[in-house]
């Protein structure tokens, strides 16, 4: 079956609107509402995230969320369940985001199994190391269709990127900037300069910009360097406090019409 994304990627080029959020936050329960109003309210692509008691890659918005999530609950075993039938009533490609050490724990080719049996598309793992995925992992990835997708950085080589866009199946995730996950407001110079290194470099796969993409402003910025981007931080403020989820997300949304 033809992967989730390929199809996305093949009948939209430009704009790819992506959301994460952090699986069982602000409740336990949240995860399928959020899914399925982000899919009906224009969402290309979604990616939920595992928490994780560690998360070094992520700024304060996303740490806290993560925190809570755990609070309430949240871990693997149950995001699985959460998710078991959601294919039943949402289309979009979904990816799970999150730490190597829970997914071990949880076992890889279980892990990847059960991705593929309730219709997951893609992962994207920070700390999993680009060549322990081509020696250990790729095969086993391979098998249940699932892309698994590589992040770059302003400080990744030209070698590197070549290497991670011959092992990429979904796109590439491009880090905006150096530091951790969040709102930054504005895309600055250096920025500009990487993007546009990247887009000379004619990559064979997708690009996603993401980290410090917050509202239409920077999203549309983002896009005339790349297929889309992704927000996060942003997002996950917005559900944050009074009025129900479904309300917030919608609310949200409206931005990007």
């Amino acid at each position: 079956m033809e992967n989730r994304i390929t199809k996305l990627f093949t009948k939209k080029d430009k704009e790819i609107l992506s959301l994460y959020f952090t699986a069982g936050y602000p409740e336990l329960n949240d995860t399928e509402t959020i899914i399925s109003t982000l899919e009906k309210h224009g969402a290309d692509l979604i990616e939920v995230g595992m928490p994780f008691s560690d998360p070094v890659a992520d700024g304060v918005v996303i740490q806290k969320s993560s925190e809570i999530a755990l609070d309430n609950g949240m871990t693997i075993h149950l995001l699985f369940e959460q998710l078991k039938e959601i294919r039943k009533h949402v289309s979009v490609p979904l990816i799970l985001m999150g730490y190597l050490n829970p997914v071990m724990q949880f076992g890889i080719e279980n892990f990847c199994k059960k991705c593929s049996e309730i219709g997951i598309d893609g992962t994207i793992i920070p700390d999993l190391p680009l060549e322990v995925y081509e020696s250990e992992y790729k095969t086993i990835f391979e098998t249940y269709s699932l892309s698994n997708i590589f992040l770059i950085t302003t400080q990744t080589s030209d070698d590197r990127i070549r290497k991670i866009d011959g092992l990429s199946s979904g796109f590439i995730y491009m880090v905006s900037s150096s530091s951790t996950t969040g709102a930054k407001g504005a895309v600055d110079q250096e920025q500009l300069a990487y993007f546009e290194r990247i887009s000379k470099m004619e990559l064979r796969s997708k690009r996603l910009i993401g980290f410090g993409i917050s509202d239409k402003h920077t999203f549309q910025r983002a896009c005339g360097y790349s297929n889309g981007a992704i927000i996060g931080s942003a997002f996950i403020s917005s559900i944050t406090g009074v009025g129900t989820v479904t309300e917030k997300v919608i609310q949200f949304m409206k931005k990007f019409d």
